[in-house]
């Protein structure tokens, strides 16, 4: 009986060995982390001193030349070592690694600086860059170092390059890639650089050279800018080659910024798709003149649900045209033209109709806001012709001028009333508008208004553009706006330009975002701020575009026409005083626009 008690205390239960398994298991993947973690610390070690290593031999190498030979194949300045697109191969540690340089002359402040004038020998000393880039994982490690000549820098030692590189509002572009080329000297010229913060780089050392340097400014995500060679096709740039002189700077300035995307779309007037419409699209742009050149003109077909979708677009105003075919523009939306803002999806239609030899397209706006007016009456008459037409503006404008009537009103039936305010809003200061409240004769810093909902009467409205008045504010106040849409008449979503929450719509005609410029109902957000007491924005009119079904706002066409040189026009409104041209010729397909004031 000893001996079996015994024998049961050597034993194991089932409970001891899944816990005994569960320790070792942990013990084993503690062993395996560790070991990883090691390994991984090992590789991150023995790269770096491999990269050290080799950048502690190449700078070497290009600190042992004679400093004139200090420099990269195709740089500035130049000599035999490697640049980026002639590296040089080699391994260490079992890793294969390219090998380049980068070499630039810096023009130290301490004797003076070219662009200030007080150095004309601006070619103080070099920078080299060596660059060690691992071929397996495309990571790239860089040492740099500074070498000065024994001597005195050389008094012919080139002209200067002075860059600066700005967006769209003059706010400097900082990390953009500058590349400038040269091949019309021996040796050539090739090189990269980058702007610093404030948007600025300056190549000195720079050989002479009439209008041979060419530069291109690049940034992930941004338009491009650069300069143009003289030619045939461009005998006049705008913004040549760069000339290079001894002891000159040229400076030469680069617009780049956030690119968009516009989608152009075909449709008939029932809104229906056309696909396979030929559009020729032009910007305003220009980089040559006497001819003048376009910097963007190119032709495109809509596809099969009749669009074109035009990305990584720069900003400017964009005109289409049709190129052939068996239509021609009724009308667009917006009109005639769109303008594109920098980081933005907008959409412009084109409403099309059977081509006519002889037509007239009459677009009526507002005199002083600009916008397109809706319900203009427009009488087309011609004697010779025995032709006699009214037609009405097609498209619609919801506007508000009064707000007198004060808060409280969900939908919008009092021209004079509006949804709610923060309580920092005056609506009964003389003349009429929206101001800041005042207390103890200073105007609150914030106020905020929230219009009421208005009913465009159907779910496929789209509201093109919004505008305002007073086009322009005092410096120091500022006014801006968000827009909500829905097809419910109770879920608002203010959104701004770009889509989001975070952005709000501060020039007077901008395209109405995308994501919501369409649905029944529509609201605006209005935001006032004052940075002085003593001064408040004003808002004195407001005014949003939009289009039920495929009208087209504030035109009207006359197709089917024959030609003449007697033909009149008359254009009324109610508020607005009439306007009546006479002795209009009309051949081929015309264009007319008349403003009418009140």
């Amino acid at each position: 009986m000893f001996r079996k008690q015994k024998q049961k205390q050597k034993g194991f239960t089932l409970v001891e060995m899944v816990v005994g398994l569960a320790i070792m298991g942990i013990l084993i993947v503690g062993v395996v982390n560790t070991y990883g973690l090691l390994s991984t610390s090992l590789r991150v070690y023995r790269e770096k001193t491999a990269t050290s290593a080799l950048a502690d031999y190449y700078l070497e190498l290009a600190r042992n030349l004679p400093y004139s030979q200090i420099g990269t194949v195709s740089g500035n300045p130049h000599g035999n070592l490697a640049d980026q697109p002639n590296p040089i191969s080699t391994a260490a540690n079992g890793n294969n690694y390219q090998i380049y340089y980068s070499v630039t002359y810096i023009d130290d402040p301490a004797d003076g600086t070219i662009l200030a004038g007080t150095d004309p020998a601006p070619s103080d000393y070099k920078q080299v860059k060596v660059y060690i880039k691992n071929t397996a994982t495309n990571s790239t490690s860089t040492f740099q170092t500074v070498v000065a000549p024994q001597g005195l820098e050389s008094l012919a030692s080139g002209g200067a390059l002075a860059i600066k590189v700005f967006d769209s509002v003059g706010q400097p572009v900082s990390g953009a890639s500058i590349h400038i080329t040269n091949p019309s000297i021996n040796p050539i010229i090739d090189v990269t650089r980058t702007s610093d913060t404030g948007g600025n780089w300056i190549e000195v050392g720079l050989p002479n050279s009439v209008n041979g340097y060419h530069i291109t400014v690049t940034k992930g995500g941004y338009s491009s800018d650069q300069t143009y060679p003289i030619s045939a096709q461009n005998p006049n740039p705008i913004k040549p080659d760069a000339t290079i002189s001894n002891g000159q700077v040229t400076q030469i300035s680069f617009s780049i910024d956030l690119t968009s995307t516009l989608t152009f779309q075909t449709l008939n007037q029932t809104c229906a798709a056309i696909p396979t419409v030929g559009v020729e699209v032009q910007g305003a742009k220009q980089i040559g003149t006497d001819p003048n050149v376009l910097k963007f003109d190119n032709t495109y077909t809509s596809n099969g649900s009749g669009q074109i979708n035009l990305g990584n677009l720069e900003w400017d105003t964009y005109t289409p045209s049709l190129t052939a075919g068996t239509d021609m523009i009724y009308g667009s939306s917006p009109i005639q033209q769109i303008s594109v803002l920098p980081n933005t999806t907008q959409t412009y239609n084109l409403i099309l109709g059977p081509a006519t030899a002889n037509s007239l397209l009459v677009i009526v706006k507002d005199a002083a806001t600009g916008t397109a007016l809706e319900g203009a009456s427009v009488e087309l008459s011609s004697l010779n012709n025995s032709f006699d037409q009214t037609k009405t503006t097609g498209g619609s404008i919801w506007t508000q001028n009064d707000w007198t009537g004060g808060s409280g009103q969900v939908d919008f039936t009092d021209a004079a009333k509006y949804q709610a305010d923060d309580g920092n809003i005056d609506v009964t200061a003389i003349p009429t508008g929206i101001r800041l409240s005042q207390t103890a004769g200073n105007y609150a810093v914030t106020g905020l208004l929230e219009s009421s909902a208005f009913d465009s009467g159907s779910t496929t409205a789209s509201y093109s553009t919004l505008t305002w008045q007073p086009t322009s504010q005092n410096p120091a106040t500022s006014l801006k706006f968000q827009i909500a849409t829905n097809n419910d008449d109770l879920t608002w979503n203010y959104l701004g330009p770009d889509g989001t929450a975070n952005t709000y719509y501060t020039t007077p005609g901008t395209s109405i975002a995308a994501a919501n410029n369409t649905g029944r109902y529509i609201r605006y957000k209005a935001f006032l701020a004052s940075g002085d007491p003593a001064q408040t924005p004003v808002l004195s009119n407001i005014a949003i575009n939009y289009i039920s079904g495929c009208h087209t706002p504030g035109q009207a066409m006359f197709a089917g026409l024959n030609p003449g040189t007697d033909y009149a026009l008359n254009v009324s409104l109610t508020s607005y005083i009439t306007q009546n041209i006479t002795a209009m010729s009309v051949s081929g397909y015309n264009v007319i626009q008349v403003l009418l004031s009140h």
